[in-house]
């Protein structure tokens, strides 16, 4: 462990203090920035190799620890960030939990609903708080969204209609390798999925999917999934990493249409805008620009503070875990795989 001085300053005992477990792309580049405007106060960064911790710690102003198990025992430190691969989650979330951590997993947070039951239960039994990081649900376009239909501003919704899709890049890029659970569905096919969850009812569920495998990566390169729900409204997803960008939903009602065309990933700066068409009318509202990943470790913040702001992010984290394991079982056993067998 380097940078030995890890007690807490007076202006930090205010604040929770957080540790990040790896050294991911997205912790770098999205988190420790956002970390740093939030209500946290940022501890310390682990990696598994001493070198890489230092250099994103002296860059953080935090603690350097080599291993993530090391940082669950580092003073100061009541909630974890888990960036790694997907495969890890699972594991470093109960590990986390057991050592009395809060803690925010990076999406896809879990493989299945019984994975996720079982963290829940835990965080629960702890009194602990579990997220997963969905940053785009923290931008105000989607609330704005909501308000619309609430508002009757394209009547009684029918369906919805999400997509993400993304360029190939790197091959040997851990969203290729099966091992560390890669693939499409995972990896950008979560995103409309998790959009359509504030959309339809909790009787939500999979009524059809396909997943174009890639015999020669061993993954899944796109898919698509219809849901459904009690009261008639369908959710249509579509995703890949084969294609020119989108990031996208829209709301179809029985009175006009709502287009969000930077749906998933829109920049700090960039105020999105949404479409309202209605009969012969468009109109164009544009969204305040927000940084997300503020947003998420503000609301994780809060959650660690407030015992009764939990419920709905571990509901949610079920929820989603069910869903998406839902999907990959209709596309796999139910004649959905589309090219070379798995």
């Amino acid at each position: 462990m380097e940078n030995e001085d890890l007690t807490p300053d007076l202006e930090s005992e205010q604040r929770a203090g957080i540790g990040i477990i790896g050294c991911a792309d997205i912790a770098t580049r999205r988190a420790l920035p956002a970390i740093r405007r939030s209500p946290f106060h940022l501890v310390a960064v682990a990696s598994r190799f001493g070198q890489k911790a230092h250099e994103v710690a002296a860059g953080a102003g935090c603690a350097a620890v080599e291993g993530y198990e090391r940082l669950l025992e580092v003073p100061g430190i009541d909630a974890v960030y888990i960036p790694l691969p997907n495969s890890e989650h699972a594991t470093w979330a109960r590990r986390a939990l057991e050592a009395g951590k809060h803690v925010l997993i990076e999406k896809p947070a879990v493989p299945d609903q019984e994975t996720a039951l079982g963290l829940v239960a835990l965080a629960e039994e702890r009194g602990l708080a579990l997220m997963e990081n969905f940053a785009f649900l923290r931008h105000p376009q989607h609330g704005q969204a909501q308000e619309l239909l609430a508002g009757g501003a394209i009547g009684q919704l029918r369906s919805y209609h999400g997509t993400f899709g993304i360029p190939p890049t790197d091959p040997r890029g851990i969203k290729y390798q099966a091992d560390l659970g890669g693939g499409a569905l995972w990896e950008v096919g979560c995103y409309p999925v998790r959009g359509a969850q504030a959309y339809l009812g909790p009787s939500a569920r999979v009524l059809g999917a396909a997943l174009r495998w890639d015999a020669q990566l061993g993954v899944d390169v796109s898919g698509a999934a219809l849901l459904g729900d009690d009261d008639g409204v369908t959710a249509h997803c579509s995703f890949g990493l084969s294609h020119g960008y989108r990031s996208a939903y829209e709301l179809w009602g029985s009175e006009g249409r709502l287009v969000l065309e930077w749906a998933f990933t829109p920049s700090a700066g960039a105020r999105p805008v949404l479409r309202l068409e209605q009969k012969d009318r468009e109109t164009r509202i544009r969204a305040s620009a927000s940084d997300q990943f503020l947003g998420v470790f503000t609301t994780f913040h809060k959650a660690v503070r407030d015992p009764a702001a939990r419920a709905e992010h571990h509901r949610d984290l079920v929820r989603q875990a069910g869903l998406m394991a839902g999907i990959r079982a209709h596309a796999l056993d139910g004649q959905g795989l589309v090219g070379a067998a798995r």
